[in-house]
């Protein structure tokens, strides 16, 4: 179950990630030496890698399944 929290957790954060990026893109339009957009996204591809490795150790410690109706069918 605290697998499930922490996927949840690691989804919001990159949408707040990914949020705070494009304020900061449409703050700093005049402003080219700020680079606060450039982190907010590599915060961003780093929680995305984070969240794409809790999802496969849930898959592989089966934790995670897949429950679909129609994943038997193919």
């Amino acid at each position: 179950m605290w697998l499930k929290a922490i996927i949840v957790l690691l989804f919001l954060a990159v949408l707040a990630s990914l949020t705070s990026a494009l304020v900061f893109l449409l703050r700093d339009m005049g402003a080219p030496e700020s680079k606060r957009t450039l982190y907010a996204l590599g915060i961003r591809v780093g929680l995305a890698a984070l969240l794409l490795f809790a999802i496969w150790y849930g898959f592989d410690s089966g934790q995670l399944a897949n429950t679909a109706p129609w994943a038997d069918k193919y």
